[in-house]
């Protein structure tokens, strides 16, 4: 699943985004890329929670700026643990 939704990204930023004209992200990095490195780090469950949590962060009522993937946690994952 990993591969597949860093490939929608890829295609995303090739085919879609250079399309948009003046629409321009209000963070560095992008949003998608943003999505691209939070999956890549975190795996495909949290990197989508990441990434949707930045989609939604990424309008007039926050300033923008620049907003890193936050730094891996054991080893590139988040592991629940068990009881």
């Amino acid at each position: 699943m990993k591969s597949l939704f860093l490939s929608l990204i890829r295609w995303y930023q090739r085919k879609i985004s250079p399309r948009k004209g003046s629409a321009v992200c209000r963070y560095y990095p992008t949003c998608s890329q943003y999505a691209y490195e939070a999956i890549e780090a975190y795996g495909s469950f949290w990197g989508i929670l990441l990434a949707v949590g930045r989609i939604l962060r990424c309008n007039p009522m926050f300033k923008g700026g620049c907003d890193p993937v936050p730094p891996s946690i054991l080893g590139g994952r988040i592991k629940a643990r068990r009881h």
